[in-house]
């Protein structure tokens, strides 16, 4: 499937909402232990936000390469990066985000755990049950209305 900037947006919209939510929600309790709070359930929002915009960035990048696609290798790169790109907002540059701001509940180890259970959730639900609740999702560009 060659997504579309809207397909994009739309995927990113449903499963971060829906299958991030849910993971979210258990850190959010504190049901693993970690300090509960809502900082989880900002930080989701947050990586939703940058993710829209950085969305327009990968159609861009997707553009140059010879059969315009966005393979597997490719999402685990941008995985990384915007994880990193949380991190560095929040922990280095030290930038007060609504929600986040170096609270109780910020922890480098537990935003680490979470994001990564969220964006596997997400790959995971992207790479197989999309195309078994939506078949027409990947002819259309990822578009799922």
């Amino acid at each position: 499937m060659t997504p579309t900037l809207l397909g994009r947006w739309q995927t990113r919209l449903l499963l971060t909402e829906t299958v991030g939510l849910v993971i979210t929600l258990l850190f959010c309790g504190g049901t693993f232990g970690n300090p509960a709070g809502p900082i989880f359930f900002w930080l989701l929002q947050y990586i939703v936000l940058f993710g829209l915009g950085w969305d327009y960035l990968y159609i861009y990048i997707q553009s140059w390469r010879w059969d315009q696609d966005w393979p597997a290798a490719l999402q685990w790169i941008a995985a990384l990066w915007e994880g990193l790109f949380i991190i560095l907002i929040v922990e280095v540059a030290n930038l007060k985000l609504p929600g986040t701001g170096i609270a109780p509940g910020w922890h480098l180890g537990w935003f680490m755990v979470h994001y990564g259970l969220v964006w596997l959730a997400v790959f995971i639900t992207s790479q197989s049950f999309m195309r078994l609740i939506f078949p027409r999702w990947r002819f259309r560009g990822g578009q799922w209305l």
